[in-house]
């Protein structure tokens, strides 16, 4: 069997995040799962570590890697589209699991049991809930740099997903990070140094 399935995934790097706006730095979804990925681990390292959490941090970084699959068939539908009504919202989650599973329907049948779990979470989950966390933070820093970089366009974009983070006070890990880390995100290369 010659699986196609990798090859699919090769071409996240050719899906463009945030298409209706300006960007000033383009992001494609690969590049934008592999942030996650990382913000996903530290939100788990920091629950375990200051929360006395006990998240599986593996499992939430394969999540994260694997948050967006679905958009490598369908590509990345602009948020003000994807959550303009109800009915939207949950016939474009139908269109992605359609679309997980056509990307499953690529392995070989012994692959497909490792690969599902991942596709398809229990969103329940506290990992989950930190990859969701992960990935607004993920869209909210891209906003900061956007707009660190002159581009007022992600102005709004900014407020509104920091609404969404502060939804998340259940997890003391996305308080702690944004309190901690988040403000470097705006600093230049030598305020870092």
């Amino acid at each position: 069997m010659n699986s196609r399935f990798y090859a699919y995934l090769s071409r996240m790097k050719l899906i463009r995040r945030w298409s209706l706006m300006r960007n000033v730095q383009p992001e494609n979804i690969q590049e934008h799962s592999h942030q996650v990925a990382v913000l996903a681990h530290a939100l788990c390292e920091i629950d375990n570590v200051y929360f006395g959490g006990n998240c599986d941090t593996g499992r939430a970084v394969l999540l994260a890697l694997y948050h967006d699959v679905g958009e490598v068939i369908v590509g990345d539908l602009p948020t003000p589209v994807k959550y303009f009504n109800p009915e939207i919202k949950c016939a474009y989650g139908g269109i992605e699991d359609v679309a997980r599973e056509k990307l499953l329907s690529l392995l070989p049948a012994e692959l497909k049991t490792r690969y599902r779990p991942l596709f398809f979470a229990d969103e329940q989950s506290r990992e989950a809930r930190l990859v969701k966390a992960a990935d607004k933070l993920a869209a909210y820093i891209k906003c900061m740099e956007e707009i660190s970089a002159g581009n007022q366009e992600f102005s709004q974009a900014e407020r509104s997903i920091r609404q969404e983070l502060d939804r998340f006070s259940d997890l003391p890990a996305v308080g702690w990070f944004m309190e901690h880390c988040l403000s470097s995100f705006a600093m230049t290369l030598d305020e870092l140094g």
